[in-house]
């Protein structure tokens, strides 16, 4: 516990935290650590957390009342179903990416290369794969706290496909993992705040054309091709099945992706940090 106490606000006791939350949740051993720091960090600045749900719950909102209306019913798996339960269940997901992907680059890019965090961490017992599991079990529960917040919302304004919609929630955190791993992996390959403009670039067409808001069948043939490999594609493919209780052989693919999508990630940003700060 001596680093938990470091950075309690030098007050000289343990954070409590290790002790009601489960290790799992935190990263386990010491790369809890990393995730009490950022609690202590974001402790005050909780409104920067809250903000990034917003997007898609607007959108939820405004498609509801507005294109719903429009649009009626969608066929998925042979069943029609109301356009707001088809596009709420691509929000979802990208709610879950918001959550966790911008943890995974600014907020990595600024420890690393601007206020040197990583440096005085590894000079500790952490080592790099300590830091980075660390840091991705914080944009863990970043992106599962707003993937939590949505499918509450979904239920409560009725835009949930079926009962199955509770198994959602695990799905959404695999998400996550997924896009934590791979933004992490990216950010220690940036060099300065110019790169960023890649990370939108990449975000904003995953969030637009990953089958969030139409049908897979409305592209041409070629652009379905792409769009069947994208990151966001698996996880809106696989919440969608998961919502509406379509279960397939797929199901377990688009699973498979994001797991070993998020894994390379880690398994990459904990040789670039041993690499980039260690001497």
């Amino acid at each position: 516990m001596k680093l938990a106490t470091a950075l309690d606000s030098g007050r000289g006791r343990p954070f409590p935290l290790a002790r009601i939350t489960p290790s799992t949740l935190l990263g386990g051993g010491r790369a809890r650590r990393v995730v009490e720091r950022n609690i202590l960090v974001y402790r005050r600045g909780w409104i920067f957390i809250v903000s990034g749900f917003f997007e898609p719950f607007f959108y939820l909102l405004s498609i509801g009342i507005g294109l719903n209306k429009l649009v009626g019913v969608v066929e998925v798996g042979g069943r029609a179903i109301p356009y707001t339960s088809f596009v709420a269940a691509g929000l979802l997901a990208a709610s879950a990416m918001n959550g966790a992907i911008f943890d995974a680059t600014f907020g990595i890019f600024f420890k690393l290369k601007i206020v040197k965090t990583y440096d005085a961490m590894l000079s500790t017992p952490l080592g790099p794969a300590d830091v980075a599991r660390g840091e991705l079990a914080w944009a863990l529960i970043r992106g599962g706290a707003y993937a939590g917040a949505f499918l509450v919302v979904m239920a409560g304004l009725g835009y949930v496909g079926s009962g199955w919609a509770v198994v959602c929630f695990p799905a959404a955190v695999l998400v996550s993992f997924a896009f934590s791993g791979a933004g992490m992996a990216a950010t220690t390959y940036m060099r300065s705040w110019q790169d960023f403009d890649l990370v939108s670039l990449a975000v904003l067409p995953l969030f637009l054309f990953s089958a969030t808001f139409y049908p897979l069948g409305v592209y041409p043939g070629w652009l379905q091709l792409i769009v069947r490999l994208t990151p966001l594609y698996q996880g809106v493919a696989l919440l969608r099945g998961l919502d509406l209780g379509l279960f397939s052989w797929s199901l377990l693919g688009h699973g498979v992706y994001l797991l070993v999508m998020g894994a390379l990630g880690l398994a990459v940003s904990a040789r670039r940090l041993s690499v980039l700060v260690l001497p």
